[in-house]
């Protein structure tokens, strides 16, 4: 997918801590946000981290659960700056990334695709989660401790 063009204020497709009710939230969105609606990341497996989880771009992977976030006026330059800082992104490719942020398209509950930034692993980091980390079954990291029983 393209990179958004000069001045596309693009919504965060957000599917581990930022999501409403996790330990990020409040802290980093609280305020910023004019909109958060639920949404899909195709082709997408999630992972189990260390205290929060990596998407990884998987092609006929399965979808990850999340919000579309959309900035508040204004806030789109400080909040684009702090996200990045919270990911550990520098830079497309950067050795230093811990994720990269892409732009992908996430589906909303209508079934209407939105481009946005997603955070997915880095290149090793994806490498090492396939290699030996633990598949969230379902995709949904808010789902993750209730089982297979509602």
């Amino acid at each position: 997918m393209t990179r958004p063009g000069p001045g596309e204020e693009l919504p965060f497709f957000v599917y581990g801590t930022l999501r409403p009710g996790e330990c990020n939230h409040d802290h980093f969105l609280h305020g910023r946000t004019a909109a958060e609606e639920p949404a899909l990341l195709a082709d997408a497996v999630l992972y189990e981290g260390p205290g929060y989880p990596y998407a990884l771009l998987e092609p006929g992977g399965g979808t990850v659960a999340g919000e579309a976030v959309t900035a508040a006026p204004g806030e789109y330059g400080e909040l684009l700056a702090v996200l990045d800082r919270l990911e550990e992104y520098v830079a497309p490719g950067h050795p230093r990334n811990l994720y990269e942020r892409v732009a992908r398209e996430v589906l909303r509950p209508d079934g209407t695709a939105v481009r946005a930034w997603v955070y997915v692993a880095a290149a090793g980091v994806a490498e090492e989660l396939r290699a030996k980390g633990t598949v969230i079954q379902g995709g949904d990291w808010t789902g993750r401790l209730r089982g297979p029983f509602p």
